[in-house]
């Protein structure tokens, strides 16, 4: 009889298996069901990240064009942020403020160093890109908001995230396109507000989601409706093609996955590589 061993010499070859090996087959044991209502409600960080960066450069040709001064758009960002400061905190009742230990006082302080450091050097920043070309400027400003929007954080565990990279991905473009703009104030304004709806404005999007996922939904509703209110008042064509890239990545990316998930077809059996499972540290003493 047929034994499953290398240490004994058996008249039968090599690669010979009975009937009994294909006993042990399991198809598809780790492979994950999904709900099209929580594909779609997960959806909702690309949704948002994709306007984020929809209204930071509807923004940008606003303030370009000279529709938009910088002291409306400060005092409008400025109000929104103390808004959403109030928000994160009655989300939870203050619970991760008093975990993480942070007071409102060094909140306070972080936010006049970076606004004293942006505008004390905001003429560096104004004049920072003179000697480069403006097709440049918008190549590398495409690119690195692009580049942002693959590395940020969506919740997933993959190697490719990366916060901090992506963070900086974004302000570079900020930089980059503030530095075109006509004055330094006009960039000071422009490079806060990156920071604003690049960094703070995700961090209190992770907090509705985790709290109050009815509220999340809304706001994302209304933020996407706001994006598209904004591009089609520069181009009707984009806001068509952007609200299609929405629907797309919202609703019919979730029933692809779905509908995908039926014919996945993974087989786990004997054949599989061997996994040590006792605790082998003795031996490493």
């Amino acid at each position: 009889r047929w034994q499953k061993v290398l240490y004994e010499r058996q008249p039968f070859p090599d690669n010979y298996v009975d009937q009994r090996f294909l006993e042990e087959l399991r198809k598809n044991v780790h492979a994950r069901r999904y709900r099209y209502g929580a594909v779609v409600f997960q959806s909702g960080a690309v949704v948002q990240q994709l306007c984020s960066v929809c209204v930071f450069v509807v923004t940008w040709w606003y303030m370009d064009a000279g529709m938009l001064s910088p002291q409306g758009l400060f005092g409008a960002a400025l109000v929104s942020s103390l808004l959403g400061y109030v928000l994160f905190d009655a989300v939870d009742g203050g619970a991760g403020r008093r975990e993480s230990g942070r007071t409102r006082w060094a909140d306070l302080k972080s936010t006049l160093v970076f606004a004293a450091f942006t505008y004390g050097f905001s003429p560096v920043l104004k004049t920072l890109t003179e000697s480069i070309s403006t097709d440049t400027i918008y190549a590398m400003s495409a690119l690195m908001l692009l580049g942002h929007l693959i590395f940020f954080d969506y919740g997933a565990n993959a190697a490719i995230v990366s916060s901090t990279l992506s963070l900086n991905m974004a302000i570079f473009a900020s930089v980059c396109l503030a530095s075109r703009l006509p004055r330094s104030l006009h960039a000071f304004v422009m490079v806060t507000f990156a920071m604003q709806i690049f960094a703070l404005w995700p961090m209190l999007q992770k907090k509705l989601k985790a709290q109050t996922p009815r509220c999340y939904v809304g706001v994302t509703v209304l933020f996407a409706l706001a994006a598209l209110a904004g591009l089609a008042t520069v181009s009707s064509v984009g806001a068509v093609l952007f609200a299609s890239l929405l629907l797309a990545i919202s609703c019919l990316c979730p029933y692809c996955l779905i509908r995908l998930q039926l014919l996945k077809d993974n087989i786990h059996g004997p054949w599989d590589e061997a996994e040590i499972k006792e605790d082998l540290s003795r031996f490493l003493m």
